[in-house]
């Protein structure tokens, strides 16, 4: 039986709340009066902008060591959270005294898939703004503790070409991994069905980068009824990666990009085996009129088995059924600093999840995954060793993983709930 504090947890999937200098020092000259910037509100709050264009929330959900009471959607300002949100150093601290080695970190302020800054005035200083995003993620982020970091860097999504000239400079600095809408047709682009995006997944094909799709980087949330309560959409959150599973199991690029590979974020996984055996049964009943072709020579779940990654939080039904799954492609994540996550106590927690797996199974779901698909070798700079939960829970025995800013959850956060998901504006359309 594993043992929490032997465990390696590396987590494919967690956010940065980004500081307001973060494009200080990687943005040229002639373009700094049109760079991201954080503004004081009227009503005391923070916010970032890129020119006109209001950023995500800056601070969202990010809650990591409050109690449930305090659980705010959107912290307003920087001072609201726990540094380890948007401090690099005290975010490491916060990850040892959590016993979790390394981390995937996706943007925030910027929209899961950096949809934002695909927004700005023009597209030459999008590009501008885009590789400045990365040069400070990949470079002063995750450059500072390489073995904490499995970099994550964005793309224009508005030029295929240029995102793949990007996949191919990230991949140079040793990022494997690019955030990608897990609909972009969302965010007002091609459909993946297309072939508009071939350039970029030939180019993440050969270069062995990983397109991750986040739940919410396609800017929309699911949902049921306009006045559903918030309940209802946070329930049923994973439908978003439904749809993106339900698309990749259908594209026909995959014979042509052998080295591609999807990965679905925060989505959960106990799911996935019925909307496979759904996707079997619907081509086996259903293709004398549907007329699919598979070029691949693949079925629906060979797909899924080969090329797809998930990851899960603390799914007990997905563990239950890995016999369903290829575990070789199954990964664990954080999610600090939002409210889903286990920091700091996610080890106790997996050792309760992981009681009757194989020790083997659970190596590979706990870190070994996460470091083949994103080319990250921890163990290169960090003694393996020292890289345990226990050792790195000692490291860190100074750390309050009690946060002691915020205020109590209230009306304001269930009103922000809804205007982020857009329940307000179909109400009243």
């Amino acid at each position: 039986m594993v043992r929490a504090d032997d465990l390696i947890l590396i987590s494919v999937d967690d956010h940065i709340c980004e500081p307001a200098d973060m494009f200080d020092g990687h943005v040229p000259e002639k373009y700094r009066d049109r760079a991201p910037r954080v503004v004081d509100e009227p009503d005391g709050s923070q916010q970032w902008y890129y020119g006109d264009v209001r950023g995500r929330n800056l601070g969202l959900n990010a809650v990591a060591g409050k109690p449930p009471e305090m659980f705010n959607i959107n912290p307003s300002r920087y001072e609201d959270m726990r540094p380890g949100c948007y401090d690099v150093h005290e975010r490491v601290r916060d990850m040892s005294a959590g016993g979790q080695l390394a981390g995937l970190n996706f943007p925030n302020w910027t929209g899961f898939s950096g949809q934002v800054l695909n927004l700005g005035p023009d597209h030459e200083t999008n590009l501008v703004m885009i590789r400045a995003y990365n040069d400070w993620h990949v470079d002063e982020w995750c450059g500072t503790y390489p073995e904490r970091f499995i970099p994550c860097g964005i793309v224009p999504l508005f030029d295929a070409e240029e995102g793949a000239k990007e996949v191919r400079r990230l991949a140079a600095k040793g990022c494997h991994a690019i955030a990608f809408s897990e609909n972009p047709v969302g965010l007002g682009m091609p459909s993946i069905h297309t072939d508009a995006w071939d350039p970029l997944f030939a180019a993440c094909s050969d270069v062995g980068t990983v397109l991750c799709c986040h739940v919410g980087s396609s800017s929309k949330s699911a949902s049921t009824t306009p006045d559903a309560p918030p309940p209802v959409p946070m329930s049923i959150s994973s439908t978003m990666s439904i749809y993106t599973l339900g698309d990749l199991l259908w594209a026909d690029f995959w014979h042509r990009f052998p080295g591609l590979r999807f990965a679905l974020t925060e989505g959960d996984i106990g799911w996935i085996p019925y909307f496979l055996q759904r996707a079997e049964h619907t081509l086996d009943r259903h293709n004398g009129w549907m007329q699919h072709e598979s070029p691949q020579g693949k079925s629906p779940t060979e797909i899924f088995h080969e090329r797809i990654v998930c990851c899960f939080i603390n799914d007990s039904v997905g563990i239950q059924l890995l016999d369903r799954f290829n575990v070789d492609n199954v990964c664990w994540e954080s999610d600090y600093p939002h409210s889903d996550s286990m920091w700091p106590n996610a080890p106790e927690k997996a050792e309760m999840l992981f009681a009757d797996v194989d020790d083997d199974v659970v190596n590979r779901i706990t870190h070994e995954n996460a470091m083949r698909h994103y080319k990250f070798d921890p163990f290169s700079v960090r003694a393996r060793e020292q890289c345990t939960v226990g050792a790195l829970r000692d490291e860190a025995t100074d750390v309050d993983t009690v946060t002691r800013v915020g205020r109590l959850a209230d009306e304001r956060d269930a009103a922000a709930f809804r205007k982020m998901t857009g329940a307000i504006a179909r109400a009243s359309s």
